[in-house]
């Protein structure tokens, strides 16, 4: 069995890397939260009357 030489397992390993980095980052932009009108409703502030 050949052994492959330092430079061809560098070009493997950023070769993956890369792969790796470009799936990461599409996962993460490609995720888009969608919110009930049951959490926007629990979002609402409330009316506070301050009395000194």
């Amino acid at each position: 069995m050949p052994q492959m030489s330092p430079l061809l397992w560098l070009n493997l390993y950023f070769f993956f890397f890369l792969v790796f980095m470009l799936f990461t980052v599409m996962s993460y932009f490609t995720y888009s939260p969608s919110m009930k009108e049951q959490e926007m409703a629990k979002l609402e502030t409330q009316q506070m009357v301050w009395k000194w």
